[in-house]
């Protein structure tokens, strides 16, 4: 998952908002949105990585949240685990959040940030690898964690609230989001901000190590690198609001969409193949 905005306590009618873009390889083997259970028994709502079992971004029936994004870098290396196991590692039943960073060692992952919730505890974090000052460099890995009070973020592939272009773009669309009571019109304003293929110009691109074409092509936040095989592969809004009457408890509500290259040798937004899932905590 490489840009997400989220709002936590924003709005005390929508305690969560999320809106994330996932950009993968093409040929990467992955199974879309859909409920699977996690090897503690919970089940959770998630994407699936075929190739190494892990998630980027998802909720578990416990009231858990997780959300992934690597760190760009000149030379990014695979680690010697998977990050994708992180997500899944917080939504497990029994960790906590000692029991969680104790038990991750910085220098197994490639870059990474990693946004974790518990939506009845009131507790969200950010937790990186990567020092947040400089977070671009291939130093020495270790682990810092930030503790999340109300409000929106954003995050892409440098430090958290890092104000690249595409996550300023996808964070105010996110609070516009916010302050229109209905679902269709939300939607609307998330699923535009998510397809938006506009790159940015020259001047105004980060210096994260990588060659500037490559840098321009990632700028947007909708990426086409059909060239490479690589892109948006799918979007994702999640919202949780009241279930019932005022007293009753919250429903969540998350929304994939799949993305596909088509024969003009293009990637843009698909809305055919949509999902619709839902759990209740």
């Amino acid at each position: 998952m490489c840009l997400i905005a989220f709002a936590i306590d924003a709005d005390p009618a929508r305690p969560l908002l999320i809106a994330a873009n996932r950009d993968e390889f093409f040929d990467r083997p992955t199974e879309p949105l859909h409920r699977w259970a996690l090897p503690d028994g919970s089940t959770v709502l998630a994407g699936r990585d075929l190739r190494d079992g892990g998630t980027w971004l998802g909720v578990g029936e416990n009231g858990r949240v997780a959300m992934l994004t690597n760190v760009r870098s000149a030379q990014p290396g695979p680690g010697r685990r998977s990050r994708g196991e992180l997500p899944a590692r917080w939504l497990l039943a029994h960790i906590d959040m000692d029991d969680l960073m104790a038990n991750i060692d910085p220098a197994q992952y490639g870059g990474f940030n990693l946004i974790v919730g518990d939506f009845h505890a009131g507790l969200w974090a950010w937790i990186t690898n990567r020092d947040p000052e400089r977070p671009h460099e291939d130093g020495v890995a270790t682990l810092h964690r930030q503790r999340l009070s109300p409000g929106i973020y954003g995050v892409s592939n440098a430090a958290l609230d890092t104000p690249w272009p595409k996550t300023q773009r996808l964070k105010s669309a996110v609070a516009e989001a916010l302050r229109t009571s209905s679902m269709q019109d939300q939607h609307r304003m998330l699923s535009e901000a998510l397809a938006d293929r506009s790159t940015v110009a020259a001047q105004a691109l980060p210096q994260t190590g990588v060659p500037p074409d490559i840098e321009q092509a990632l700028s947007s936040p909708f990426v086409d690198m059909t060239g490479r095989g690589y892109g948006t592969r799918s979007s994702l809004i999640a919202s949780v609001t009241r279930h019932g009457d005022a007293g009753g408890p919250w429903k969540v509500q998350l929304d994939e969409w799949t993305h596909r290259t088509n024969g003009a040798n293009q990637h843009r937004w698909s809305g055919n193949e949509r999902r619709t899932h839902q759990l209740v905590w």
